[in-house]
């Protein structure tokens, strides 16, 4: 569906359902130079089981009219637009990697509007390398590349998907070479940025689930344990093998996290 936030076009995909505010909501938000796709599998889960989904385009991504949002406050702001334009008192907040703090960002500073948040292939800090940094802004595809290498695991770069037929490091590829001029850069700028991650952990207040990757390169394990230390109510599952890729490495495990705590 369209909408308009901030007087500018926001696609949400909702996976055909229309919206109705009687039913439990969960919100996906994707992560850096992605969009709404990344979440086909939950979001068809959670439809068929009675759920408002919505899953969105950040702005400037997928079929949400830009720019971009600079910051991750800026972000979470957006998405409580999202929640006042579609009518919704309350949803599941669930995001992967940039997304999981916007979702973060979104539980600490709006208690009343989530009731239990899911942060996948995350941590807090955020910080991005100099390397990246400098290669998007220069809009390098070397950028690209070295997401795409870091962001899988050893496995996954020789295959093995448990989906028949797909080609994980080329379909993570290609879908960040669809964003346009600036948007990773300007992503991976707000992640690194974003300072008061440990800051709003202490001021989440519903049941927590963070979902990692063992082997992931780009928001490791160990750079989890001071987020968990700081939320109220935290459970964490680890995903042996995993990278960053989370959904589409561990499809089905991630489903599985997700449905204990949406």
């Amino acid at each position: 569906m369209q909408c308009l936030i901030d007087g500018r076009s926001a696609y949400i995909g909702t996976g055909g359902r229309e919206i109705d505010a009687a039913c439990e909501s969960v919100v996906f938000v994707h992560g850096v130079g992605q969009n709404h796709t990344i979440w086909v599998l939950p979001t068809r889960h959670f439809v068929r089981k009675g759920f408002n989904v919505l899953s969105v385009d950040l702005p400037g991504h997928g079929r949400s009219a830009g720019p971009c949002l600079s910051s991750i406050e800026k972000m979470a702001a957006w998405v409580v637009e999202v929640l006042n334009a579609t009518g919704l008192a309350r949803a599941a907040l669930v995001g992967h990697s940039m997304g999981s703090l916007v979702a973060l960002a979104v539980a600490a500073q709006h208690p009343d509007r989530v009731r239990s948040l899911a942060m996948v292939a995350t941590a807090v800090p955020m910080p991005v390398s100099d390397a990246l940094l400098e290669t998007s802004a220069a809009n390098d595809h070397t950028a690209l590349d070295m997401l795409t290498l870091w962001g899988h695991s050893s496995t996954a770069h020789l295959g093995g998907n448990p989906t028949p037929g797909l080609w994980m490091l080329g379909c993570g590829l290609r879908l960040m070479e669809e964003s346009g001029p600036d948007v990773v850069h300007t992503d991976l700028s707000a992640c690194n940025q974003y300072t008061k991650g440990l800051e709003h952990a202490t001021q989440v207040a519903c049941p927590t689930l963070l979902v990692l990757g063992e082997r992931d390169a780009l928001t490791p394990v160990r750079a989890t344990r001071a987020l968990a230390d700081e939320i109220p109510t935290v459970a964490t599952v680890v995903l042996p093998g995993a990278g960053h890729a989370l959904l589409s490495e561990r499809p089905d495990p991630v489903l599985d996290a997700l449905i204990r705590i949406v």
